[in-house]
């Protein structure tokens, strides 16, 4: 292959330090970014009041059911190009590294369009009172106009991680969320902007960080160079980033609606019961920060040595990836159980709020191991290149079953404790499933090789 600067292979070296150093960086970018949302929702709150913070966060289900099913192509050139890469088959890592520039500004492109025209009609279909609907329809239309470098920024970062460095992607992260940050005060403080300031500050602070990622690749001397003057599609790449990313993007899509669903339910037993448990899905959001980046390091870490034909090796990352992410886990979830209280009450110091936060962190912490244990395996099969049956698993455990549950079980049980139970019996339905599809790997049978 080409002179290498930033590529990291994951195929030689200790395992558990190539995983362990993928997963940090990861970690730290999105603590950075959950941070920095947190400050964005401060700022407007405090500095533009209630129904601006309303308009703001109401959208943000939304956002996440077009980012998440745009991204979930990101997650599939990743893997193609990770798996390019572990071979070291230069003529097909350049075409994937092209065919995944290219196709990320078709989507952002696509993304920036679609999200701008039907802005005001998705907003009309979620029911948004009329006292924020202007309010959403001016931040949403503004956001979405910055949705081509939001997309094409995660098609980048898919390439670079891909290549086994996930530093840079967090620089240029840090980067954007201290911009981010001093826009919103600028914007909405100095010049007055409202909503409209929140929504350039975001947009902008996105670009520079696609801005970077478009200069280093342009800079690379490895395989993973870009020339932007010559892009290209390769029909295959395409075709592969197709197969392994549409599935991805349309789970994150369907559980999503699953979630609007489940919080319709939730909003029936009133204010307290929507605060209490929005406040332990912030404090969730925390938790599994580490198992979330730990799950996207074992994904490069197979995709790349399943590429090299290191199936062995594989297979040795797996077992260490799985024991490691769920004592990981298994802490976190002592953590939750034990100062429950102390961070639910953080947010809220109404006593039913936070009882009923505490009541469902106290159940669900008893089985976060089957939560990590679903999202490792996950991970890995995607990286196998069997990105389908973590969709199938998922749409099914954790979409259908739920939905299907409260319209049946929940119009006869009126209670907060079946949806408290709702999520750690799905998780546990689907950690069968892929205990069942794991064995095809004989992973704790030595010398035997995945097939």
């Amino acid at each position: 292959m080409a002179k290498q600067s930033s590529i990291q292979l994951m195929t030689k070296g200790s395992i558990a330090k190539q995983i362990i150093g993928y997963a940090i960086p990861i970690f730290i970018g999105y603590l950075f970014q959950q941070l920095y949302n947190t400050v964005d929702a401060l700022i407007v709150g405090n500095f533009l009041g209630q129904d601006a913070l309303a308009a703001v966060t109401s959208v943000g289900s939304l956002i996440f059911l077009f980012v998440g099913f745009f991204n979930g192509f990101a997650t599939g050139a990743s893997v193609i190009v990770a798996n390019a890469i572990g071979a070291q088959d230069e003529d097909r890592t350049k075409k994937a590294v092209y065919t995944t520039a290219t196709f990320g500004i078709i989507l952002g492109l696509i993304m920036t369009v679609s999200g701008y025209v039907l802005t005001d009609q998705m907003l009309i279909w979620m029911g948004l009172p009329k006292e924020v609907f202007g309010l959403s329809s001016t931040y949403l239309k503004i956001y979405f106009l910055g949705g081509f470098s939001l997309v094409l920024y995660n098609m980048l970062v898919g390439i670079i991680r891909a290549g086994g460095d996930a530093k840079h992607p967090l620089y240029y992260l840090i980067v954007s969320s201290i911009l981010n940050v001093i826009l919103d005060v600028v914007f909405i403080t100095v010049f007055k902007m409202g909503v409209a300031g929140a929504a350039w500050a975001t947009i902008i602070s996105e670009f520079a960080s696609m801005f970077l990622c478009a200069v280093q690749l342009a800079r690379e001397e490895s395989i993973l160079h870009i020339s932007w003057l010559h892009l290209s599609l390769d029909f295959e790449n395409l075709k592969q980033i197709c197969i392994y990313g549409l599935p991805t993007g349309l789970q994150g899509c369907v559980i999503d609606f699953a979630n609007v669903m489940i919080q319709s339910y939730i909003n029936s037993f009133g204010a307290a019961a929507i605060a209490g448990i929005g406040a332990y899905s912030k404090v969730e959001g925390f938790i599994f920060l580490p198992e979330i980046s730990f799950s996207m390091a074992l994904t490069t870490f197979v995709s790349q040595n399943e590429g090299a034909g290191q199936k062995e090796r594989s297979r040795k990352g797996i077992l260490f990836g799985l024991a490691a992410s769920l004592l990981m886990i298994e802490c976190m979830g002592i953590l939750i159980y034990l100062f429950a209280p102390t961070f639910i009450s953080f947010f809220n110091q109404n006593p039913e709020v936070i009882k009923i936060g505490v009541d469902r962190a106290r159940i669900c912490a008893f089985f976060y191991i089957l939560l990590g244990f679903s999202h490792v395996v996950s991970s890995v099969l995607r990286g196998l290149g069997r990105p389908v049956m973590p969709m199938v698993v998922m749409l099914v455990c954790w979409c259908a079953v739920r939905v299907v549950v409260l319209m049946t079980v929940g119009q006869s049980i009126h209670s907060l404790y079946l949806t408290h139970w709702l999520y750690p019996i799905t998780w546990g339905l689907s950690s069968i499933v892929y205990i069942f599809d794991l064995r095809k790997y004989k992973l704790f049978t030595s010398r035997e090789q995945l097939s």
